[in-house]
């Protein structure tokens, strides 16, 4: 039996990480859930994430910051940046970065499937 891919979702905004939750595990995916950058990489899921969704603005270490983070220590992780600031100096550091997606909040549940289904198809 394979494994079921899981999604950590990396949100300050507990209403955005439900609804984001929900989402995942009706494609048949495994959500984690983390209210901060800081919980995501402390935690054991860091290790066996398939892809992470997170937002960029959030206290402490934003996304960017995460997503940095992690190519530091040799990490790939697909990453799908959200915001409800949408800058372009943002999105393309994100992009330059490797970032497998940047959408602006409220974005539609098919726009993150579409996101998520690119992710795996280059798996």
């Amino acid at each position: 039996m394979s494994k079921v891919p899981v999604i950590s979702i990396v949100d300050d905004d507990a209403s955005g990480r439900i609804a984001l939750s929900s989402l995942i595990r009706s494609l048949g995916y495994q959500p984690c859930l983390f209210a901060s950058a800081e919980d995501f990489l402390a935690s054991a899921h860091r290790n066996d994430t398939d892809c992470l969704i997170s937002d960029v603005q959030m206290p402490g270490m934003t996304g960017l910051e995460l997503q940095d983070e992690l190519i530091h220590h040799g990490q790939d992780i697909p990453m799908i940046l959200i915001t409800a600031y949408p800058e372009e100096t943002v999105r393309k550091r994100a992009e330059d970065a490797g970032a497998a997606g940047f959408l602006s909040k409220p974005f539609d549940g098919q726009t993150m499937i579409d996101c998520i289904e690119a992710v795996f198809a280059r798996a």
